[in-house]
């Protein structure tokens, strides 16, 4: 039997999946929606990818990432949990091991990372505002009764994109709204949006960070046309996008659990687990913590939020 590893990111909007072989190779890979639900997009995930796992392959390693990771890790018994920011350079650094910045912008939050000799040396985040994520762009092509994945593609045809205040999601709205009203055309309304997100982006997320090449950028909004090609120009830099960049902190945190393997082998079987979450206040002190009680089978596994110890 062949060994292989699996790493699950799960986001607030989508959750990516991989399985790795010992070269880091890609068996199967798997995005979906999270849909608000992270258990039961995970158990969806992972059996997407069981069906596409071939039959010679035994799971040795699990690794998980993102907004609900700590969750998964202890649905899965992952043996690593990690922080997206280390498991977004793990898996760029693999394919790209002299990239300098990585430049991430996905469902609902931004991130920049800076690289130096392979090693984190500075990066942000921007978590308190959707304005310029996947979630605000998906909004405003609804708005323009337009797909979502077409958006790049109407920014390239555009000469003269109009300027779009997208600091905030309130504003940008409002600004796009005025400029259909007016009679702007479509595709320079959407140009000027994509060029307002990089403009936002590096005005927020990327200030006071020296970007050097070479740059990835990755995350869903790289697929967007419009918006790499604003961000060649603002930066006047090339900018790499690789086919794999949405998968990219499933990928990294495969590779590290795989990296942190402890002997034991691991089951895609996740139908049978009942997974769930209780959540309570604690009136024992003046703390009245709001307690999150975590189970697994009917057995309590874990507890979060206990300020005294008491749980």
């Amino acid at each position: 039997m062949k060994e292989c590893y699996l790493g699950i990111d799960i986001g607030s909007i989508s959750t990516k999946g991989v399985i790795i072989d010992e070269r880091n190779n890609i068996i199967t890979s798997s995005y979906i929606w999270t849909e608000g639900n992270p258990v039961n997009a995970v158990k969806k995930l992972v059996n997407i990818l069981k069906k596409n796992l071939p039959k010679n392959y035994i799971l040795k390693a699990v690794g998980t990432t993102g907004s609900a990771r700590k969750l998964i890790g202890l649905m899965l018994n992952a043996n690593i949990i990690k922080n997206e920011i280390t498991a977004h350079a793990i898996g760029t650094l693999f394919y790209h091991p002299n990239v300098r910045t990585i430049l991430e912008i996905g469902g609902q939050d931004s991130k920049i990372i800076l690289i130096k000799n392979g090693i984190i040396t500075n990066y942000a985040m921007n978590t308190l505002c959707a304005a310029g994520t996947g979630a605000f762009l998906s909004s405003q092509a609804k708005r323009l009764g337009i797909d979502v994945e077409d958006f790049g593609k109407y920014a390239l045809k555009s000469k003269n994109p109009v300027k779009i205040a997208a600091r905030c999601t309130v504003f940008a709205e409002s600004d796009l709204v005025h400029k259909a009203q007016v009679g702007y055309p479509k595709e320079d309304i959407i140009a000027g949006l994509c060029k307002s997100i990089v403009l936002n982006y590096l005005n927020n997320v990327g200030k006071g960070k020296k970007i050097e090449p070479p740059i990835v950028f990755q995350g869903g909004v790289s697929k967007n046309e419009g918006v790499v090609k604003y961000f060649k120009e603002v930066l006047d830099e090339d900018i790499i996008v690789d086919k794999e960049g949405h998968l990219m902190g499933a990928i990294g945190i495969a590779i590290l659990a795989k990296n942190n393997k402890t002997g034991n082998n691991y089951s895609l079987e996740v139908n049978n687990i009942k997974f769930e979450t209780k959540a309570f206040e604690c009136n024992h002190c003046s703390n009245n913590c709001e307690l999150l009680r975590i189970f697994k089978n009917g057995r309590q596994i874990d507890s979060w939020g206990s300020k005294c110890g008491k749980y």
